[in-house]
Protein backbone atom coordinates (compact mmCIF):
# COMPACT_ATOMS: atom_id res chain seq x y z
CA UNK A 1 0.00 0.00 0.00
CA UNK A 2 1.42 3.50 -0.94
CA UNK A 3 1.45 6.09 1.46
CA UNK A 4 -0.30 8.19 -0.32
CA UNK A 5 -2.84 5.96 -0.69
CA UNK A 6 -3.45 5.27 2.92
CA UNK A 7 -3.57 8.70 3.89
CA UNK A 8 -6.82 8.95 1.63
CA UNK A 9 -8.23 5.75 2.75
CA UNK A 10 -7.80 5.81 6.28
CA UNK A 11 -7.78 9.52 7.34
CA UNK A 12 -10.56 8.43 9.90
CA UNK A 13 -9.00 5.58 11.09
CA UNK A 14 -7.26 6.61 14.63
CA UNK A 15 -5.33 4.00 16.54
CA UNK A 16 -4.24 3.75 19.95
CA UNK A 17 -0.59 2.48 20.54
CA UNK A 18 -0.19 1.48 24.41
CA UNK A 19 3.59 0.61 25.11
CA UNK A 20 5.76 0.96 27.53
CA UNK A 21 9.64 1.19 26.28
CA UNK A 22 9.79 4.73 24.98
CA UNK A 23 11.93 3.53 21.76
CA UNK A 24 9.66 0.95 20.65
CA UNK A 25 6.45 3.38 21.17
CA UNK A 26 8.10 5.72 18.99
CA UNK A 27 8.74 3.35 16.33
CA UNK A 28 5.50 2.20 16.49
CA UNK A 29 4.03 5.68 15.72
CA UNK A 30 6.44 6.48 12.91
CA UNK A 31 5.42 3.38 11.03
CA UNK A 32 1.48 3.31 11.44
CA UNK A 33 1.86 7.20 10.76
CA UNK A 34 3.26 6.22 7.75
CA UNK A 35 0.67 4.25 6.85
CA UNK A 36 -1.70 6.88 7.13
CA UNK A 37 -3.06 6.26 10.39
CA UNK A 38 -4.29 8.94 13.08
CA UNK A 39 -1.62 8.13 16.45
CA UNK A 40 -2.88 8.08 20.29
CA UNK A 41 -0.59 6.90 22.76
CA UNK A 42 -0.31 5.74 26.26
CA UNK A 43 2.55 3.61 28.38
CA UNK A 44 0.42 2.04 30.67
CA UNK A 45 -2.97 0.45 31.68
CA UNK A 46 -4.37 3.34 33.50
CA UNK A 47 -3.19 5.87 30.39
CA UNK A 48 -4.62 3.64 28.10
CA UNK A 49 -7.88 3.62 29.65
CA UNK A 50 -8.21 7.34 30.53
CA UNK A 51 -7.50 7.81 26.18
CA UNK A 52 -10.11 5.13 25.55
CA UNK A 53 -12.81 6.85 27.84
CA UNK A 54 -11.97 10.43 26.27
CA UNK A 55 -11.54 9.51 22.72
CA UNK A 56 -12.90 7.82 19.79
CA UNK A 57 -10.36 4.87 19.15
CA UNK A 58 -11.20 2.47 16.19
CA UNK A 59 -8.18 0.18 17.43
CA UNK A 60 -5.72 -0.45 19.71
CA UNK A 61 -1.95 -2.14 19.31
CA UNK A 62 -1.26 -2.85 22.73
CA UNK A 63 1.80 -4.55 24.84
CA UNK A 64 1.27 -8.18 26.29
CA UNK A 65 3.34 -6.85 29.54
CA UNK A 66 2.61 -3.68 31.21
CA UNK A 67 3.98 -1.98 33.88
CA UNK A 68 0.41 -2.00 35.61
CA UNK A 69 -1.30 -5.00 34.21
CA UNK A 70 -1.98 -7.21 30.79
CA UNK A 71 -2.40 -5.89 27.56
CA UNK A 72 -5.14 -8.41 27.47
CA UNK A 73 -7.33 -6.81 30.75
CA UNK A 74 -8.13 -3.99 28.01
CA UNK A 75 -9.88 -6.19 25.82
CA UNK A 76 -13.73 -6.14 26.28
CA UNK A 77 -13.49 -2.95 28.74
CA UNK A 78 -14.05 -0.28 26.83
CA UNK A 79 -18.08 0.18 26.68
CA UNK A 80 -18.09 2.57 23.81
CA UNK A 81 -19.90 0.74 20.66
CA UNK A 82 -18.56 -0.45 18.09
CA UNK A 83 -15.44 -1.43 20.88
CA UNK A 84 -12.39 -1.30 19.43
CA UNK A 85 -10.29 -4.01 17.61
CA UNK A 86 -7.29 -5.20 19.45
CA UNK A 87 -3.25 -6.19 18.42
CA UNK A 88 -1.74 -7.54 21.02
CA UNK A 89 2.70 -7.01 20.83
CA UNK A 90 4.20 -9.91 22.67
CA UNK A 91 7.92 -10.86 23.07
CA UNK A 92 6.81 -14.38 23.54
CA UNK A 93 5.47 -15.54 20.45
CA UNK A 94 4.45 -18.78 21.21
CA UNK A 95 1.23 -20.86 20.05
CA UNK A 96 0.05 -20.80 23.37
CA UNK A 97 0.32 -16.79 23.52
CA UNK A 98 -0.96 -16.56 20.45
CA UNK A 99 -4.58 -18.75 21.26
CA UNK A 100 -4.90 -16.61 24.74
CA UNK A 101 -5.18 -13.63 22.85
CA UNK A 102 -7.53 -14.52 20.19
CA UNK A 103 -10.01 -16.07 22.90
CA UNK A 104 -9.68 -13.09 24.49
CA UNK A 105 -11.25 -11.48 21.46
CA UNK A 106 -7.98 -10.09 19.93
CA UNK A 107 -7.78 -9.98 15.85
CA UNK A 108 -4.02 -10.60 15.95
CA UNK A 109 -0.89 -10.50 17.21
CA UNK A 110 2.72 -8.75 16.48
CA UNK A 111 5.97 -9.73 17.80
CA UNK A 112 9.03 -8.23 18.98
CA UNK A 113 10.60 -6.94 17.13
CA UNK A 114 8.05 -5.13 15.14
CA UNK A 115 8.37 -6.37 10.99
CA UNK A 116 7.12 -3.19 8.91
CA UNK A 117 5.31 -5.77 6.28
CA UNK A 118 4.04 -7.81 9.36
CA UNK A 119 2.84 -4.41 10.43
CA UNK A 120 1.56 -3.16 6.87
CA UNK A 121 -0.33 -6.67 6.66
CA UNK A 122 -2.15 -6.35 10.30
CA UNK A 123 -3.28 -2.75 9.90
CA UNK A 124 -4.89 -3.42 6.19
CA UNK A 125 -6.98 -6.08 8.20
CA UNK A 126 -7.67 -4.10 10.77
CA UNK A 127 -9.36 -1.70 8.06
CA UNK A 128 -11.00 -4.74 6.21
CA UNK A 129 -12.38 -5.77 9.60
CA UNK A 130 -13.82 -2.72 10.90
CA UNK A 131 -15.77 -2.38 7.40
CA UNK A 132 -16.63 -5.86 7.90
CA UNK A 133 -18.27 -5.58 11.01
CA UNK A 134 -20.24 -2.41 10.05
CA UNK A 135 -22.33 -4.41 7.49
CA UNK A 136 -22.30 -7.05 9.82
CA UNK A 137 -24.14 -5.00 12.05
CA UNK A 138 -26.27 -3.50 9.94
CA UNK A 139 -26.89 -6.67 8.67
CA UNK A 140 -28.12 -8.09 11.67
CA UNK A 141 -30.02 -5.38 13.14
CA UNK A 142 -32.65 -5.48 10.03
CA UNK A 143 -32.95 -9.22 9.57
CA UNK A 144 -33.03 -10.28 13.04
CA UNK A 145 -36.24 -7.81 12.97
CA UNK A 146 -37.71 -10.34 10.44
CA UNK A 147 -36.27 -13.82 12.42
CA UNK A 148 -33.62 -14.11 9.84
CA UNK A 149 -29.68 -13.85 9.75
CA UNK A 150 -28.46 -14.84 6.87
CA UNK A 151 -29.68 -18.30 5.34
CA UNK A 152 -30.48 -18.71 9.26
CA UNK A 153 -33.98 -18.53 10.82
CA UNK A 154 -34.90 -17.67 14.29
CA UNK A 155 -36.05 -15.20 16.57
CA UNK A 156 -35.34 -16.75 19.81
CA UNK A 157 -33.38 -15.79 22.11
CA UNK A 158 -31.21 -18.76 21.92
CA UNK A 159 -30.70 -17.87 18.65
CA UNK A 160 -29.59 -14.37 19.49
CA UNK A 161 -26.55 -15.38 21.09
CA UNK A 162 -25.76 -17.35 17.95
CA UNK A 163 -25.97 -14.75 15.68
CA UNK A 164 -23.78 -12.85 18.17
CA UNK A 165 -21.22 -14.98 18.49
CA UNK A 166 -20.96 -15.26 14.50
CA UNK A 167 -21.36 -11.23 14.10
CA UNK A 168 -18.04 -11.28 16.28
CA UNK A 169 -16.20 -14.01 14.75
CA UNK A 170 -17.09 -13.99 10.98
CA UNK A 171 -14.58 -11.07 10.16
CA UNK A 172 -11.79 -12.66 11.50
CA UNK A 173 -9.58 -16.01 10.66
CA UNK A 174 -9.88 -17.55 14.02
CA UNK A 175 -10.86 -20.90 13.98
CA UNK A 176 -14.46 -22.13 14.76
CA UNK A 177 -15.43 -24.80 16.44
CA UNK A 178 -19.53 -25.59 16.06
CA UNK A 179 -20.88 -27.76 18.36
CA UNK A 180 -24.66 -29.24 18.68
CA UNK A 181 -26.96 -31.95 18.30
CA UNK A 182 -27.36 -33.39 14.86
CA UNK A 183 -29.34 -31.84 12.62
CA UNK A 184 -29.30 -28.45 14.36
CA UNK A 185 -27.47 -26.74 11.40
CA UNK A 186 -23.95 -27.01 12.12
CA UNK A 187 -23.08 -26.66 8.01
CA UNK A 188 -25.77 -23.61 7.49
CA UNK A 189 -23.60 -21.76 10.66
CA UNK A 190 -20.33 -22.24 8.76
CA UNK A 191 -21.49 -21.43 5.08
CA UNK A 192 -22.92 -18.33 7.03
CA UNK A 193 -19.57 -16.99 8.72
CA UNK A 194 -17.74 -17.71 5.54
CA UNK A 195 -20.43 -15.38 3.82
CA UNK A 196 -19.87 -12.33 6.64
CA UNK A 197 -16.02 -12.86 6.25
CA UNK A 198 -13.44 -11.25 4.08
CA UNK A 199 -13.22 -14.89 2.41
CA UNK A 200 -16.82 -14.32 0.90
CA UNK A 201 -15.33 -14.13 -2.95
CA UNK A 202 -14.17 -17.77 -2.44
CA UNK A 203 -16.43 -20.71 -2.85
CA UNK A 204 -17.22 -22.22 0.77
CA UNK A 205 -15.84 -25.53 0.68
CA UNK A 206 -17.17 -28.66 3.27
CA UNK A 207 -16.02 -32.56 3.90
CA UNK A 208 -17.95 -34.93 6.04
CA UNK A 209 -15.25 -36.38 7.49
CA UNK A 210 -17.30 -39.26 9.62
CA UNK A 211 -18.55 -39.93 5.40
CA UNK A 212 -15.46 -40.46 4.50
CA UNK A 213 -13.89 -43.75 3.76
CA UNK A 214 -10.50 -43.71 5.90
CA UNK A 215 -8.31 -44.76 3.15
CA UNK A 216 -9.38 -41.35 0.76
CA UNK A 217 -9.45 -38.96 3.28
CA UNK A 218 -6.11 -37.97 3.33
CA UNK A 219 -6.44 -37.77 -0.54
CA UNK A 220 -9.54 -35.93 -0.28
CA UNK A 221 -8.21 -33.52 2.13
CA UNK A 222 -4.28 -32.98 0.48
CA UNK A 223 -4.45 -34.43 -2.72
CA UNK A 224 -2.39 -36.65 -4.41
CA UNK A 225 0.18 -37.18 -7.54
CA UNK A 226 -0.64 -39.15 -10.46
CA UNK A 227 0.53 -42.61 -9.83
CA UNK A 228 0.61 -41.85 -6.35
CA UNK A 229 -1.98 -45.21 -5.56
CA UNK A 230 -3.80 -47.16 -7.72
CA UNK A 231 -6.49 -45.63 -9.39
CA UNK A 232 -4.82 -42.17 -9.40
CA UNK A 233 -4.33 -41.70 -13.07
CA UNK A 234 -3.99 -37.83 -12.69
CA UNK A 235 -3.01 -35.16 -9.90
CA UNK A 236 -5.54 -34.45 -7.92
CA UNK A 237 -5.67 -30.65 -5.76
CA UNK A 238 -7.35 -31.72 -2.28
CA UNK A 239 -10.16 -29.31 -0.43
CA UNK A 240 -6.89 -27.63 1.19
CA UNK A 241 -5.86 -26.59 -1.99
CA UNK A 242 -9.20 -25.56 -3.59
CA UNK A 243 -10.31 -23.56 -0.51
CA UNK A 244 -6.78 -21.62 -0.44
CA UNK A 245 -7.93 -18.32 0.51
CA UNK A 246 -11.24 -19.00 1.82
CA UNK A 247 -12.94 -21.10 4.41
CA UNK A 248 -13.13 -25.08 4.80
CA UNK A 249 -15.64 -26.44 6.94
CA UNK A 250 -14.76 -29.91 8.19
CA UNK A 251 -17.95 -31.83 9.73
CA UNK A 252 -17.89 -34.55 12.82
CA UNK A 253 -13.95 -33.77 12.52
CA UNK A 254 -13.75 -36.37 15.65
CA UNK A 255 -14.93 -39.40 13.23
CA UNK A 256 -10.99 -38.40 11.52
CA UNK A 257 -8.43 -41.34 11.75
CA UNK A 258 -6.38 -40.31 14.43
CA UNK A 259 -3.48 -40.79 12.03
CA UNK A 260 -4.88 -38.05 9.65
CA UNK A 261 -5.59 -36.09 12.74
CA UNK A 262 -1.84 -35.49 13.33
CA UNK A 263 -1.45 -34.49 9.34
CA UNK A 264 -3.83 -32.63 9.65
CA UNK A 265 -2.74 -30.97 12.59
CA UNK A 266 0.53 -30.32 11.01
CA UNK A 267 -0.95 -28.59 7.68
CA UNK A 268 -2.83 -26.39 9.79
CA UNK A 269 0.57 -24.86 12.20
CA UNK A 270 2.83 -24.98 9.00
CA UNK A 271 -0.19 -23.82 6.48
CA UNK A 272 1.64 -25.88 3.80
CA UNK A 273 0.29 -29.30 2.60
CA UNK A 274 2.20 -31.96 0.73
CA UNK A 275 -0.16 -34.11 -1.78
CA UNK A 276 0.15 -37.84 -1.11
CA UNK A 277 2.82 -39.38 -3.27
CA UNK A 278 4.40 -36.00 -3.47
CA UNK A 279 7.26 -34.32 -1.92
CA UNK A 280 6.74 -30.70 -2.76
CA UNK A 281 5.44 -28.43 0.08
CA UNK A 282 2.42 -26.26 -0.97
CA UNK A 283 1.65 -22.85 1.43
CA UNK A 284 -1.91 -22.37 1.83
CA UNK A 285 -4.18 -19.83 3.35
CA UNK A 286 -7.49 -21.49 4.48
CA UNK A 287 -9.35 -20.48 7.48
CA UNK A 288 -10.64 -24.01 9.04
CA UNK A 289 -14.36 -24.64 10.62
CA UNK A 290 -14.75 -27.49 12.68
CA UNK A 291 -18.01 -29.18 14.00
CA UNK A 292 -19.00 -32.22 15.51
CA UNK A 293 -22.31 -33.59 17.14
CA UNK A 294 -20.39 -35.18 20.04
CA UNK A 295 -18.99 -33.40 23.35
CA UNK A 296 -15.10 -33.14 22.17
CA UNK A 297 -14.03 -32.96 25.36
CA UNK A 298 -15.64 -36.69 25.71
CA UNK A 299 -14.13 -37.51 22.32
CA UNK A 300 -10.50 -36.62 23.47
CA UNK A 301 -11.56 -38.75 26.79
CA UNK A 302 -12.75 -41.48 24.57
CA UNK A 303 -9.78 -41.23 22.11
CA UNK A 304 -11.37 -40.59 19.31
CA UNK A 305 -10.12 -36.55 18.93
CA UNK A 306 -6.40 -35.56 19.78
CA UNK A 307 -6.18 -32.84 22.49
CA UNK A 308 -3.55 -31.33 20.32
CA UNK A 309 -5.81 -31.16 17.14
CA UNK A 310 -9.11 -29.59 19.74
CA UNK A 311 -6.70 -27.10 20.97
CA UNK A 312 -5.73 -25.83 17.60
CA UNK A 313 -9.07 -26.09 16.36
CA UNK A 314 -11.28 -24.76 19.32
CA UNK A 315 -10.46 -21.08 19.24
CA UNK A 316 -13.67 -20.09 18.94
CA UNK A 317 -16.02 -22.33 20.38
CA UNK A 318 -20.28 -21.83 19.29
CA UNK A 319 -22.81 -24.35 20.45
CA UNK A 320 -25.95 -24.53 18.98
CA UNK A 321 -28.99 -25.66 20.88
CA UNK A 322 -31.43 -28.12 19.95
CA UNK A 323 -34.87 -27.13 18.39
CA UNK A 324 -36.64 -28.12 21.58
CA UNK A 325 -35.12 -25.12 23.36
CA UNK A 326 -35.81 -22.83 20.71
CA UNK A 327 -39.52 -21.84 21.12
CA UNK A 328 -41.68 -20.50 18.70
CA UNK A 329 -38.56 -20.71 15.95
CA UNK A 330 -40.77 -24.15 15.34
CA UNK A 331 -43.35 -22.21 13.87
CA UNK A 332 -41.01 -19.90 11.97
CA UNK A 333 -39.26 -22.33 10.57
CA UNK A 334 -41.91 -24.62 9.80
CA UNK A 335 -43.58 -21.99 7.74
CA UNK A 336 -40.65 -21.07 6.15
CA UNK A 337 -40.02 -24.96 4.84
CA UNK A 338 -43.44 -25.01 3.31
CA UNK A 339 -43.18 -21.46 1.56
CA UNK A 340 -40.11 -22.80 0.04
CA UNK A 341 -42.59 -26.12 -1.26
CA UNK A 342 -45.03 -23.82 -2.09
CA UNK A 343 -42.58 -22.07 -4.35
CA UNK A 344 -40.88 -25.40 -5.99
CA UNK A 345 -44.40 -26.95 -6.69
CA UNK A 346 -46.41 -23.68 -7.34
CA UNK A 347 -48.76 -24.18 -4.39
CA UNK A 348 -50.38 -22.26 -2.00
CA UNK A 349 -50.89 -24.96 1.31
CA UNK A 350 -51.21 -23.55 4.98
CA UNK A 351 -50.80 -25.12 8.36
CA UNK A 352 -54.07 -25.39 10.49
CA UNK A 353 -53.57 -23.88 13.88
CA UNK A 354 -54.11 -27.74 15.15
CA UNK A 355 -51.08 -28.69 13.08
CA UNK A 356 -48.97 -25.99 14.24
CA UNK A 357 -49.65 -26.46 17.95
CA UNK A 358 -48.94 -29.98 17.40
CA UNK A 359 -45.37 -29.25 15.50
CA UNK A 360 -44.80 -26.75 18.60
CA UNK A 361 -45.85 -29.52 21.09
CA UNK A 362 -42.91 -32.06 19.48
CA UNK A 363 -39.85 -32.70 20.85
CA UNK A 364 -38.01 -33.00 17.62
CA UNK A 365 -34.58 -35.67 18.59
CA UNK A 366 -33.68 -35.00 14.78
CA UNK A 367 -33.65 -31.15 15.36
CA UNK A 368 -34.47 -28.54 12.23
CA UNK A 369 -33.55 -31.34 9.53
CA UNK A 370 -36.31 -33.76 10.90
CA UNK A 371 -38.35 -30.71 11.17
CA UNK A 372 -37.74 -30.08 7.49
CA UNK A 373 -38.89 -33.32 6.62
CA UNK A 374 -41.66 -33.64 8.10
CA UNK A 375 -42.80 -30.60 6.58
CA UNK A 376 -42.16 -31.84 2.86
CA UNK A 377 -44.30 -34.88 3.71
CA UNK A 378 -46.95 -33.52 4.84
CA UNK A 379 -47.19 -31.05 2.52
CA UNK A 380 -47.06 -34.47 -0.59
CA UNK A 381 -49.69 -35.96 1.93
CA UNK A 382 -52.53 -32.90 2.42
CA UNK A 383 -54.32 -31.29 -0.56
CA UNK A 384 -54.82 -27.70 0.49
CA UNK A 385 -55.19 -26.97 4.64
CA UNK A 386 -52.40 -29.50 6.21
CA UNK A 387 -54.08 -30.93 9.78
CA UNK A 388 -52.99 -33.40 11.88
CA UNK A 389 -53.44 -36.35 9.57
CA UNK A 390 -50.84 -35.33 7.81
CA UNK A 391 -48.57 -35.31 10.27
CA UNK A 392 -46.51 -38.51 11.28
CA UNK A 393 -46.86 -39.34 15.08
CA UNK A 394 -44.64 -36.76 16.69
CA UNK A 395 -43.32 -37.51 20.23
CA UNK A 396 -44.66 -34.18 22.51
CA UNK A 397 -43.18 -33.25 24.99
CA UNK A 398 -44.89 -34.24 28.09
CA UNK A 399 -45.58 -31.98 30.77
CA UNK A 400 -44.66 -32.77 34.25
CA UNK A 401 -48.35 -34.47 35.86
CA UNK A 402 -48.90 -31.62 38.59
CA UNK A 403 -50.60 -34.53 41.10
CA UNK A 404 -47.67 -36.55 41.19
CA UNK A 405 -45.53 -36.78 44.31
CA UNK A 406 -42.55 -37.42 46.12
CA UNK A 407 -42.04 -38.66 49.83
CA UNK A 408 -39.47 -37.56 51.78
CA UNK A 409 -38.81 -38.34 55.40
CA UNK A 410 -39.00 -35.66 58.12
CA UNK A 411 -35.55 -34.64 59.00
CA UNK A 412 -34.28 -35.66 55.96
CA UNK A 413 -31.01 -34.14 55.18
CA UNK A 414 -31.53 -30.88 52.43
CA UNK A 415 -28.89 -32.53 50.19
CA UNK A 416 -30.35 -35.73 49.58
CA UNK A 417 -34.34 -34.09 49.26
CA UNK A 418 -32.89 -32.03 46.27
CA UNK A 419 -31.33 -34.69 44.91
CA UNK A 420 -34.09 -36.94 44.88
CA UNK A 421 -36.68 -33.96 43.41
CA UNK A 422 -33.85 -33.55 40.78
CA UNK A 423 -33.65 -37.12 39.44
CA UNK A 424 -37.28 -37.62 39.80
CA UNK A 425 -37.89 -34.42 38.27
CA UNK A 426 -35.66 -35.77 34.87
CA UNK A 427 -37.18 -39.23 35.50
CA UNK A 428 -40.93 -37.47 34.32
CA UNK A 429 -39.29 -35.73 31.39
CA UNK A 430 -37.83 -38.51 30.34
CA UNK A 431 -34.31 -37.12 31.00
CA UNK A 432 -34.97 -33.75 28.98
CA UNK A 433 -32.52 -31.78 31.02
CA UNK A 434 -33.60 -28.25 30.08
CA UNK A 435 -36.89 -28.86 30.64
CA UNK A 436 -36.06 -30.30 33.95
CA UNK A 437 -33.86 -26.95 34.69
CA UNK A 438 -36.84 -24.74 33.56
CA UNK A 439 -39.47 -27.13 35.57
CA UNK A 440 -37.37 -26.58 38.93
CA UNK A 441 -36.49 -23.08 37.99
CA UNK A 442 -32.45 -23.13 37.99
CA UNK A 443 -30.57 -22.82 35.49
CA UNK A 444 -29.26 -25.66 32.75
CA UNK A 445 -25.59 -25.32 34.03
CA UNK A 446 -26.61 -25.79 37.89
CA UNK A 447 -28.43 -28.86 37.23
CA UNK A 448 -25.52 -30.41 35.43
CA UNK A 449 -23.48 -29.46 38.10
CA UNK A 450 -25.43 -31.54 41.07
CA UNK A 451 -26.17 -34.48 38.63
CA UNK A 452 -21.99 -34.35 38.41
CA UNK A 453 -21.94 -34.25 41.97
CA UNK A 454 -24.31 -37.16 41.99
CA UNK A 455 -22.38 -39.25 39.60
CA UNK A 456 -19.16 -38.73 41.11
CA UNK A 457 -20.70 -40.03 44.63
CA UNK A 458 -21.91 -42.47 43.01
CA UNK A 459 -25.88 -41.78 43.20
CA UNK A 460 -27.07 -42.97 40.11
CA UNK A 461 -30.31 -45.02 41.07
CA UNK A 462 -33.40 -43.92 40.06
CA UNK A 463 -35.64 -42.14 42.67
CA UNK A 464 -37.50 -43.99 44.76
CA UNK A 465 -40.95 -43.07 47.33
CA UNK A 466 -41.33 -44.71 50.71
CA UNK A 467 -42.56 -48.13 49.74
CA UNK A 468 -39.60 -48.38 47.53
CA UNK A 469 -41.93 -48.13 44.45
CA UNK A 470 -40.68 -45.57 41.74
CA UNK A 471 -42.36 -41.96 42.18
CA UNK A 472 -41.53 -39.19 39.43
CA UNK A 473 -43.32 -36.89 41.20
CA UNK A 474 -42.93 -33.84 43.48
CA UNK A 475 -44.40 -33.17 46.88
CA UNK A 476 -43.93 -32.78 50.31
CA UNK A 477 -43.71 -35.88 52.85
CA UNK A 478 -46.64 -34.30 55.06
CA UNK A 479 -48.58 -33.71 51.93
CA UNK A 480 -48.07 -37.12 51.32
CA UNK A 481 -49.37 -38.11 54.69
CA UNK A 482 -46.48 -40.22 55.58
Amino acid sequence: MSTELAHTETAAFSLLIVEDEPNLRAALIAMVALEGFATLEASTMEEARKVLGESRVDAVLVDLSLPDGSGLDLIGESHVQPEPEYVVVTGDATAETAVQALRRGALDYLTKPVDRARLRSVLTNLQRTRALKTDVSDLRDHLRELGRFGKMVGRSDAMQKVYALIQRVAPTDAAVFVTGESGTGKELVAETIHSLSSRRARPFLALNCGAMAPTLIESELFGHEKGSFTGAERRRLGYFERANGSTLFLDEISEMPLDLQVKLLRVLEASVVTRVGGTEATPVDVRIIAASNRDPLKAVANGTLREDLLYRLNVFPIELPPLRARGADVTLLAERFLDEVNARQGTQKTFTPRALARLQATAWPGNVRELKNVVERAAILADEAIDLEALPSLKAVEPVSSDATLRVRVGSPLAEVERRLILSTLEALNGNKRQAAETLGISLKTLYSRLNVYQGHGHNEKPRDAAGGRSPAIARDDEAGS
